[in-house]
């Protein structure tokens, strides 16, 4: 009997999503060009009652599929999105869809789909967050094509394997067209590279103003998931503090040398928002204090040419004790603030680009796609997506859901950046956040010099408070 579905692609998360397609009793053919691969996950994760036929060559593979054929790529992004594509061309058919389910780049995604149309091919763009477990048991899921070819081929598909909230509601569906799908996985990467250096500038600020131990600093943060905070990444930080280095003494986290990795979403994400013009400071900071990170051999050199302690530099000391707990309290209230900021700045960029793309984007629907099965998960979501059922949303920080909250945090958010800066901490998010407030929220800025300076060096013109802004003027600054 031909096969539902083909999985190409027996990585981690090949394989996981592989049998999470078999646990919702789905026939599937699964292929890898190592044919090793796909052996020792026949023979170690597949049992009898699985409905799933393994492939040793791409002929075999396509050939197991019934028409049209559906086959999810879950390999490395990149040129090997090409190689696999192109490979798999000549034994395709015209109607047959093909849905790369990893981490492309959305231009990429968009220029495949009209490679494929000429032949016929449907392509889709699919965003899937969750890692290894959420592939196994239910990720979020955003794809993007052609819709018709969605709701009468993948729709009931993708929602089945999809995470499901509690209300049995499914995280995945349709996205919009082009590489939108995409587009909206690598705005949520960013926004996750945002969420995870603000809980890291919290982490660091707690151990070294504070001089909390991490027993203590995982209490916070289990205090801080029972509240508003809730959700995946500051539960799994709280119990990371808590586990013991099985090769020396004292918890792991402190033998984990202080250099971040990542693998380009998160730059995507601040490029894609600076060609748009597009204000994400949380999330850029995010992505820079990664680079720094990864400059740790200079680190050590500066830090000794630079120390905390040289003269001059008159740092504040630590936390007095008496003051802790209002330091806490008030640095529940900045993290939660510059939550917000993160995720009003990733919003609106979302919107940007649909507005650019046409995409037409239901974004209080994406952030339920979001509140299960991803890396992002919180309940935060569900009141992003209340604010967008209000009706129309400038940003988020205007809306009647977060608005007066913010107006109670900007004191102790303002308390916890001077305290940072004070004791000579690196936190920029925290800070970014805080100044991406003030500067959305002023009346003026500076920009007028700007403009002059602009018009005195290169004639650029400029606009005048006095007349229409359809008016542009320029001034001879200085006689030659």
């Amino acid at each position: 009997m031909a096969c539902f579905v083909g999985v190409y692609g027996m990585g981690v998360m090949g394989q996981s999503l592989a049998l999470n397609i078999s646990h919702h009793h789905y026939t599937l053919a699964v292929y890898n060009r190592d044919g090793d691969k796909t052996r020792e996950f026949m023979q170690n994760k597949v049992q009898e009652t699985d409905q799933i036929t393994p492939s040793y060559s791409l002929k075999d593979f396509v050939a197991a599929l019934e028409r049209p054929r559906k086959i999810i790529l879950m390999v490395k992004a990149g040129t090997v999105v090409d190689l696999v594509t192109d490979g798999l061309l000549s034994y395709l058919e015209e109607g047959d869809i093909v849905i790369d389910a990893g981490n492309s780049f959305y231009k990429d995604t968009e220029r495949r789909m009209k490679h494929y149309a000429e032949k016929g091919i449907k392509f889709f763009g699919m965003g899937v967050s969750g890692g290894e477990k959420g592939a196994l048991l239910g990720p979020s899921i955003m794809p993007s094509g052609n819709r018709d070819v969605f709701n009468d081929h993948l729709k009931q598909l993708l929602k089945d394997i999809a995470a499901h909230t509690t209300t049995g509601d499914s995280c995945c569906d349709y996205i919009g067209k082009g590489g939108s799908g995409h587009y909206v996985k690598m705005v949520h990467n960013g926004i996750e590279y945002g969420d995870m250096q603000i809980i890291n500038e919290a982490y660091f600020m707690l151990k070294n103003a504070c001089g909390f131990s991490n027993a203590q600093i995982a209490d916070v943060f289990e205090d801080w998931n029972r509240g508003r905070l809730q959700s995946y990444l500051v539960e799994i930080t709280s119990k990371i503090l808590r586990v013991k280095d099985p090769c020396g003494t004292g918890e792991l986290v402190d033998a984990i040398l202080d250099e971040a990795g990542q693998k380009g979403t998160g730059m995507w994400t601040a490029m894609d928002a600076l060609e748009k013009h597009q204000c994400v400071p949380t999330m850029c900071e995010a992505v820079f204090a990664r680079n720094l990170s990864a400059q740790k051999d200079e680190r050590v050199y500066a830090a000794r040419e630079f120390g905390k302690q040289a003269e001059g530099q008159n740092l504040s000391p630590k936390i007095l004790q008496e003051e802790i707990s209002t330091f806490v309290t008030d640095l529940e209230q900045a993290v939660y603030a510059s939550k917000i900021m993160s995720y009003a700045q990733g919003f609106s960029l979302l919107q940007a680009a649909s507005d650019t793309y046409q995409w037409n984007l239901d974004l209080g629907n994406i952030a339920l796609l979001w509140r299960e099965g991803c890396i992002i998960r919180a309940v935060f979501l569900e009141r992003i997506k209340r604010a967008y059922d209000e009706g129309k949303v400038v940003n988020l920080m205007l809306t009647d859901e977060f608005k007066d909250e913010i107006k109670s945090s900007v004191a102790a958010w303002r308390r916890v950046v001077i305290a940072g800066i004070a004791a000579g901490l690196y936190v920029p998010t925290i800070a970014n956040s805080l100044l991406y407030f003030d500067g959305y929220t002023s009346e003026k800025l500076p920009a007028n010099l700007c403009q002059a300076q602009r018009d005195w060096f290169g004639a650029h013109t400029f606009k005048r408070v006095d007349k229409p802004r359809d008016e542009s003027f320029h001034h001879i600054w200085e006689q030659m």
